[in-house]
């Protein structure tokens, strides 16, 4: 009878033996997918364990802890504290407790803009003196701020109805005007309505809970019908900023996701928002149903300026479109860097040379912001000092692509492979001074869609996105133009009904800024605060 290691040696016996071709397939086979797991795997450890930032912090040669070694023998002194020289010693200086009550030489809020109600509090001592056995020869003062929950205010308007004498007529004055025809809301109410769903993503029903719980009995619906004509008042200025932003020369274009509208029952359909930056520091959220390349033909047109550029990241849609209209297509730096960020848990010695490589274009960059360069001269630090690094980089990349010094599918070679086929695009910064090397500031611009999506998880039609691109696009702006939003708003909203249309331009937060922006329209509100 036959032992199990004989039938296991028959079994291996009758097996085909593997050609040497089939077994370089069959380990190649295996290192892609041990690297592709590797892959995985440290991007799970980074989104658990790691920093999210991107952020490059080299160590200086020398200080590196080691295990084993006490903390003392690590080279480098702490920074001595402050000293305050005394007579015969030295004192260190604590820092001031600022809760301790004493006087505060700087304020921490405007006193232009935020009310202050007086408290006196009587001093015990005077209580058993006669005011001719004290003098009073000055004053402390500490601040605190408060605040009131729900503080709302009703504006009552009384007109006084009066009858003539001799003809017997009666005579009364109209109520005021709102922005709303009809509606009982103050303009000052529906600005802070709006800011505070798309600012401060407070979605309406917290909104009208607090309406409740301060005593304001208003319907959820009311708010929403609100919200929808404040939005329909604000479109032709948002239509105004977006005519702006196409006439831009350069341009800043990306894209995200947002939910909007049903696709089945239960499941929301994925739409996108297309935020377009134009050189004059406005923002556009343009809408879409999908990703298709279509839309930015759409939101861009096809009739470019004069030697027009596109800044974007390598999605394909925006190189389609630059070659259709003829327009010079500018890559992102920072997409570029994060391919090869994103590979340093699994090759991180070439992949640190790489992000020294591309450190040093960051540095003639954070020379140019630091000295404010522009123009000429911001041309001439670029063509100094980073057209030279990028260029290194350039043949170091090409140098280990032939020398196929890294598996075809690592990931740092799709990195590289990722920032060779764009050089033409990322080299365009270089020679146009008002071309950016990245898409950052679009990036910092379009956080708010983001935020608001973790807030409001998503909007149940597609023209509720578009109400919602439209809000955002004038707030973004009035904060790039350190604009209060609020007072833009209320003062616009009062002039978009009568203001023509032919001039509409004016009354977008760049050009509103220098025509209006020193005295605003305010509301009745605002008056009687400034009367008491």
């Amino acid at each position: 009878m036959p032992s199990h290691l004989d039938s296991a040696q028959s079994t291996h016996a009758e097996a085909p033996a593997l050609t040497a071709s089939q077994l370089v397939d069959l380990v190649s086979k295996q290192e892609r997918e041990i690297v592709n797991l590797r892959r995985q795997v440290a991007w799970f450890q980074r989104q658990i364990f790691g920093q999210k930032s991107e952020k490059r912090h080299p160590e200086p040669e020398g200080v590196q802890g080691v295990l084993g070694v006490g903390f003392d023998a690590v080279p480098g002194t702490p920074l001595p504290a402050k000293k305050t020289v005394v007579a015969g010693h030295e004192r260190e200086r604590k820092p001031k407790n600022p809760n301790d009550g004493a006087d505060e030489s700087t304020l921490f809020f405007d006193e232009k803009r935020v009310p202050v109600e007086v408290i006196a509090v009587p001093n015990p001592d005077m209580e058993l003196l006669k005011p001719d056995q004290y003098e009073v020869i000055g004053e402390k003062v500490t601040h605190r701020l408060a605040q009131r929950p729900g503080s709302y205010v009703v504006l009552k308007y009384v007109r006084p109805l009066i009858k003539r004498s001799d003809t017997q007529a009666l005579s009364c004055p109209p109520a005021p005007v709102g922005v709303i025809e009809g509606s009982r809301a103050d303009v000052s109410f529906v600005v802070g309505m709006v800011i505070d769903k798309f600012d401060y993503h407070l979605p309406l029903y917290r909104q009208h809970r607090r309406l409740d719980d301060a005593g304001v009995k208003v319907s959820r619906p009311w708010l929403t019908q609100l919200m929808q004509s404040t939005v329909a008042l604000l479109e032709p200025v948002y239509d105004a900023q977006l005519d702006s932003i196409r006439a831009s020369r350069v341009k800043a274009m990306d894209e995200v996701p947002i939910k909007a509208g049903c696709a089945s029952p239960g499941k929301m359909k994925t739409t996108y928002f297309w935020p377009i930056y134009g050189e004059r520091d406005e923002i556009c959220f343009t809408h879409s149903p999908s990703r298709a390349g279509d839309h930015v033909r759409d939101a861009l047109g096809l009739s470019p300026p004069d030697k027009a550029v596109l800044l974007s990241d390598g999605y394909s849609a925006y190189s389609s479109y630059a070659k259709q209209v003829g327009l010079t297509h500018a890559q992102c730096w920072a997409h570029a860097r994060r391919e090869v960020y994103e590979a340093k848990d699994i090759e991180p010695v070439p992949a640190e040379t790489a992000l020294a490589f591309i450190a040093v274009l960051y540095e003639a960059k954070a020379h140019i912001r630091k000295n404010e360069l522009s123009g000429a001269h911001k041309r001439a630090r670029r063509q100094a000092h980073a057209k030279p690094a990028a260029e290194r980089f350039f043949k170091w990349i090409d140098k280990h692509f032939e020398a196929q010094g890294f598996l075809p599918s690592s990931p740092f070679t799709k990195a590289l492979n990722y920032i060779r086929e764009r050089r033409a695009g990322l080299e365009v910064y270089l020679d146009d001074p008002d071309v950016a090397i990245d898409t950052n500031h679009l990036e910092r611009a379009l956080r708010v869609i983001p935020m608001g999506r973790k807030n409001w998880m998503f909007s149940w039609t597609e023209l509720g996105v578009k109400r919602i691109g439209i809000v955002q696009s004038l707030l973004v702006t009035c904060r790039l133009h350190d604009l209060d939003p609020y007072d833009y708003l209320v003062d616009v909203l009062q002039r978009v009904g009568q203001h023509p249309a032919s001039l509409v331009e004016q009354l977008t937060p760049r050009v509103w800024k220098t025509l209006f922006a020193t005295n605003p329209l305010r509301s009745d509100l605002y008056k009687r605060d400034e009367r008491r």
